[in-house]
C-alpha cells in the first residue's frame, strides 16, 4: 500500500471501457425481456412491448454501428490502445472540465439502468402475484 494521500500520474481517459457498454447492453436486454415475460399477459400489450423493443434495439444498434465506424476510420498517427477494465476503473475518466474516478464513472452510467431493469423485474414479479391471488 502506497504512502502517498494522492496517486500520481493515474491515467485519464475520455472514453468509456468496453466492459462498460456491454453491461449497459445487458441491463436493456434485461430490461426488455423482463417485460415481455411478465408483463405479456393480454392481447393488447403486444404492439406496444413490440414498439418499446424496436426503441431498445435502435438505442443500442445505433452506437454499436457508430464505434465500428469509428475504429475503421482511425488516423494512422492514433494507435489503438488495449487497456484492462482494471487499469480503466482504477484510472480518472474525464467529464467535460473535470475528472472522475473511473469506477465511479461506470456506476453512474450503470445505475439509472440498473435500477429501471431491476424495478422492473421486481414490479413484474409483485403483479404476477397478486394477478395469481386473485384468481
Amino acid at each position: 500500500m502506497s504512502r502517498e494521500l494522492v496517486a500520481h500520474n493515474k491515467p485519464v481517459f475520455d472514453q468509456l471501457h468496453p466492459a462498460v457498454y456491454g453491461a449497459a447492453v445487458g441491463l436493456v436486454g434485461w430490461f426488455a425481456l423482463a417485460a415481455w415475460i411478465l408483463f405479456d399477459r393480454q392481447s393488447d400489450i403486444e404492439l406496444p412491448l413490440g414498439m418499446v423493443s424496436v426503441l431498445f434495439l435502435v438505442a443500442v444498434l445505433v452506437p454499436w454501428a457508430l464505434s465500428l465506424v469509428w475504429k475503421r476510420h482511425v488516423m494512422p498517427h492514433q494507435h489503438p490502445t488495449k487497456t484492462s477494465f482494471r487499469d480503466w476503473r482504477a484510472g480518472d475518466f474525464a467529464v467535460w472540465g473535470s475528472k472522475l474516478h473511473g469506477t465511479h464513472a461506470a456506476i453512474d452510467m450503470l445505475l439509472p439502468l440498473a435500477a429501471v431493469a431491476f424495478g422492473l423485474t421486481a414490479i413484474g414479479i409483485v403483479f404476477l402475484i397478486v394477478a395469481s391471488a386473485a384468481s
